[in-house]
């Protein structure tokens, strides 16, 4: 048994990973899947909330749930908020897992890591504090056909436009988290179109990190088109014996 905490990626909420928490449950596991501060049911907290806010809500569950030998995962600009709490509070925290996801270092911010298109976006998005929404850009939706019409229909009318200062604050990062065991999912199943994909070079420096790598033939979102599949990655890694968790420990930068 794991205690996972599973934090969603852009324009979302934790409503997004309710199926695979189910079925990580059914295998034993403790799932918490909390929402982010501005965002899903949540977003009537912003728009100035930055990526310090997000980081705060992961150690807020990880405190106030008293948990440790977390192994705690982000999807997509999820990766943010999990990197920063796990420099917070590395003692609580056996494993990351990046969920085709970001991966800042010290002092990097999301829009860092993402095409100059989106960023762009977040230029005319923003008011003279930097704060403001930005709305998901049509690129990153999820591709329609591949489930049901009525589920994707669905999953659509429940994003949400995010705070434009969650992707332009910068991370700050001690190195307290640098030998926690650290894992990637590169879902294979189709690029993002942001005028470029920002996710193949983190999955190309976690596999020169020597991180823990699988890969899923789903799209960016693999929680909504492959749930199953998602889980039994996740379970496989939480999972994963001594020695390969010691061949995963962070190298990163």
């Amino acid at each position: 048994m794991s205690r996972f905490v599973i934090v969603h990626g852009g324009f979302g909420g934790g409503w997004e990973w309710t199926p695979v928490a189910h079925l990580l449950r059914e295998w034993g596991h403790v799932v918490f899947t909390p929402t982010l501060t501005g965002m899903g049911e949540r977003i009537h907290l912003g728009p100035d909330i930055g990526l310090g806010t997000h980081v705060e809500d992961v150690v807020g569950v990880l405190e106030f749930e008293n948990l440790h030998d977390v192994v705690l995962c982000g999807a997509s600009y999820g990766g943010m908020a999990i990197t920063g709490a796990a420099d917070r509070v590395p003692i609580r925290i056996r494993m990351l897992i990046y969920v085709d996801a970001l991966i800042p270092v010290d002092g990097q911010s999301a829009a860092d890591l993402l095409p100059e298109g989106f960023v762009a976006m977040l230029r005319v998005a923003a008011d003279e504090r930097g704060n403001g929404w930005v709305s998901i850009p049509e690129g990153i939706l999820p591709p329609a056909g591949l489930i049901p019409e009525q589920d994707w229909a669905r999953y659509i009318a429940n994003l949400r436009d995010q705070p434009v200062a969650t992707f332009t604050e910068p991370v700050r990062l001690t190195g307290a988290s640098a030998r926690i065991s650290r894992a990637f999912i590169r879902c294979t199943g189709g690029q993002l179109d942001v005028g470029g994909d920002p996710i193949e070079p983190m999955a190309a420096r976690a596999r020169a990190a020597g991180w823990l790598y699988r890969e899923l033939n789903a799209p960016h979102d693999p929680h909504l088109f492959d749930p199953a599949g998602t889980a039994a990655i996740l379970h496989e890694l939480a999972s994963t014996g001594s020695t390969d968790q010691q061949l995963s420990t962070s190298r990163w930068p």
